[in-house]
């Protein structure tokens, strides 16, 4: 009767376990189809937009290039491969400028976040720095940052840590403070040091600010890269843009810009399923209340 008993509980959790992973399997689908629409419908008022502009503004066929042009150059021209060849390159070179501003950038504004969530006093002392960083304007700055550091990665580093850093230091600030006093005041009780109710307590609730932050982030890290293209380092999209309209190479231009924008695109949804997924791991209530 044992062995019957024990056999029947068995039986249970083997069919809870398939039902969770079931369910989770159905969520899973859900955010990556959700995700998927998203983008679509993105990438469809971009194209509405683009075509709008050219015909409310009456841009001439010689400046302004329709998706299909931008299309034909890119596949159906003659040069069709090395026209390809030459926007992956600049795509690649200005994707490599772009990540080394966003991860400086998000590192010390999380480092800072941190900081400022520590110690008041020390908010007060330093954020009127970060916000004079974010006044002046970096088109400004680049001269005096190109003498100090030169034309190579050190300057991209620089240039896209600054156009990070703000924007991601208020909202992961925010999200660090957002925890319940409550919570903390528990985990104080149990002996947890500020490092630790940090950690344990505070972290998890500043989840969706952070990818918050991380959101706005990835477009203007890839506009730092750009900016930095075009005045220090002669590489990448940012220069080719330029240097393609020096060129009178409309439909270069036009590749660039349609490029970059939609991997701006596919990179914003993909951290937002990102988002999804570490929301629902680390943060349900967060996951859920979305």
């Amino acid at each position: 009767m044992n062995f019957k008993l024990e056999d029947a509980e068995d039986r249970s959790l083997i069919a809870v376990r398939k039902k969770v992973k079931r369910d989770a399997a159905k969520q899973t689908a859900k955010v990556v189809s959700d995700s998927l629409v998203n983008t679509g419908i993105s990438l469809s008022v971009v194209l509405v937009l683009w075509m709008l502009g050219l015909w409310a503004f009456g841009v001439t066929p010689y400046i302004g290039k329709g998706p299909l042009e931008v299309f034909d150059w890119l596949w159906l021209d003659e040069d069709a491969l090395e026209n390809q060849q030459l926007v992956v390159t600049a795509l690649s070179q200005t994707m490599v400028d772009a990540s080394i501003g966003f991860g400086f950038g998000l590192f010390f504004a999380t480092l800072v976040s941190v900081l400022f969530t520590m110690s008041k006093s020390l908010e007060q002392a330093l954020m009127p720095i970060a916000m004079l960083l974010r006044s002046v304007p970096l088109i400004a700055m680049a001269p005096i940052l190109i003498l100090i550091f030169g034309r190579e990665q050190a300057t991209v580093a620089v240039m896209g840590a600054i156009v990070v850093l703000f924007p991601a230091l208020v909202n992961i600030v925010f999200g660090l403070r957002s925890a319940s006093s409550s919570m903390i005041d528990v985990a104080t009780v149990y002996g947890a040091n500020k490092l630790a109710a940090l950690r344990f307590v505070a972290f998890p609730s500043s989840l969706p600010s952070f990818f918050a932050a991380v959101k706005i982030s990835v477009p203007g890290a890839i506009t730092g890269a750009l900016l930095v293209e075009w005045l220090a380092t002669g590489q990448g999209i940012g220069y080719g843009i330029i240097s393609a309209v020096g060129r009178a190479k409309t439909n270069e231009v036009w590749a660039y810009v349609v490029v970059i924008t939609l991997v701006s695109i596919l990179l914003y949804n993909l951290v937002g399923l990102l988002e999804g997924y570490v929301l629902k791991r680390f943060a349900p209530q967060a996951w859920k209340a979305r």
